[in-house]
């Protein structure tokens, strides 16, 4: 198989990948906050999930927000994170599969440059911010070609730093709360 087949091959199974797993988020969306009774790894479940739709929002922060004050912090940060993470890869698998999806979108024009220059600490600044324009950011690194090996390690880093500042709210708006109620 030649160089270019083989491209256009691993092109044709990313974008049919992302369709797969958007479409297995949408079908699950409505039970989303049902996995939070399953602690930790509904965690990472809904992390993932929500991280998993390409352009389209899903409150997963919300939910490591008030599982941060249920369970332990950090752990919630660390699996959410993970999860997360996991879940971005559709993002740069639909950028790897489908350039001219999104290289006309003025906020893609805006963010590729960042990635193309900066590369993972692009993605791990993108990561850490919350923003609703990370998936265009793991578009372009698919597109850019930015190696899995420094995408993913950067994606996790910078949702790390994301969650760990929402369960740690959510633990210590709990304690505020308590605190309040209870005197």
């Amino acid at each position: 198989m030649t160089p270019g087949r083989r491209t256009t091959l691993l092109r044709v199974l990313s974008l049919v990948a992302v369709i797969g797993i958007v479409f297995l988020v949408y079908s699950v969306s409505d039970r989303a906050k049902e996995f939070a009774v399953y602690g930790y790894p509904g965690i990472f479940l809904i992390a993932l999930l929500a991280n998993a739709t390409v352009f389209l929002p899903a409150p997963g922060v919300a939910v490591v927000f008030a599982m941060g004050s249920v369970f332990n912090p950090l752990l919630v940060a660390l699996v959410a994170a993970t999860g997360a993470a996991l879940g971005e890869l559709t993002g740069y698998l639909a950028g790897f599969s489908g350039q001219g999806l999104v290289e006309n979108s003025v906020n893609y024009g805006r963010i590729a440059p960042w990635v193309n220059r900066y590369g993972a600490l692009a993605i791990f600044v993108f990561a850490a911010l919350p923003n609703p324009f990370f998936d265009l950011a793991g578009v372009a690194a698919g597109i850019l070609k930015l190696p899995m090996r420094k995408f993913l390690p950067a994606c996790w880093a910078g949702q790390t730093v994301k969650m760990l500042a929402f369960a740690f709210a959510g633990a210590s708006s709990a304690a505020w709360l308590q605190r309040y109620f209870n005197p």
